[in-house]
């Protein structure tokens, strides 16, 4: 993944009403039961499924660290989906999004104005049409791009437009992300 949709579900983790099982082989037994069976989890995590059921079995107690962090990474996607969904219906509804980066900022303006790109560390809150935008371009597994794209748009629109009280021809491009982080 990319660093937006890496953000996005870093945010997710924020709005968890309990820390995610800690064992190994309690994040199997969670694993095993959203994925509907041993064999669905060995292949999820690259496995056998004979491994799976002795980490179930608790014969295996230590994964390796390469396995730990899979097994974390897909606990943690699958972890509470319902306080998930309803922090995001919250921000695409009322609360939007607040995107916080550093990136070079390209423009497309009119003649006489400054286009060159540049490094700029932005901190800004999105409307809830941008945060829809985003989480449903996110859930249909949008290239990392597409995502920029939304977030490129939306601080077209608020940040260096101001609701469309100046620049009007302005077209910004997103591009050499230091880093964005996502809250909502």
């Amino acid at each position: 993944m990319g660093l937006l949709a890496d953000s996005l579900d870093k945010a997710d983790t924020a709005h968890f009403t309990r820390p995610i099982p800690k064992s190994a082989r309690t994040q199997m037994q969670y694993l095993v039961k959203q994925t509907k069976g041993t064999k669905a989890a060995a292949d999820l995590l690259g496995i056998t499924q004979r491994t799976v059921e002795r980490y179930l079995k608790g014969q295996i107690k230590h994964p390796r660290r390469e396995l730990a962090e899979r097994l974390a990474a897909e606990v943690r996607k699958r972890w509470q989906p319902r306080v998930r969904d309803r922090a995001k219906q919250q921000a695409a509804t009322t609360g939007g999004i607040y995107i916080d980066t550093r990136a070079r900022f390209g423009f497309t303006a009119a003649p006489g104005t400054t286009d060159d790109p540049r490094l700029r560390p932005i901190t800004q809150g999105l409307p809830p049409d941008y945060a829809q935008l985003l989480f449903d371009a996110h859930a249909a597994g949008a290239t990392e791009q597409q995502l920029q794209n939304i977030v490129a748009e939306g601080l077209q629109e608020i940040y260096f437009k101001d609701r469309g009280q100046r620049a009007q021809g302005l077209l910004v491009e997103l591009t050499d992300i230091d880093y964005i982080d996502v809250d909502y």
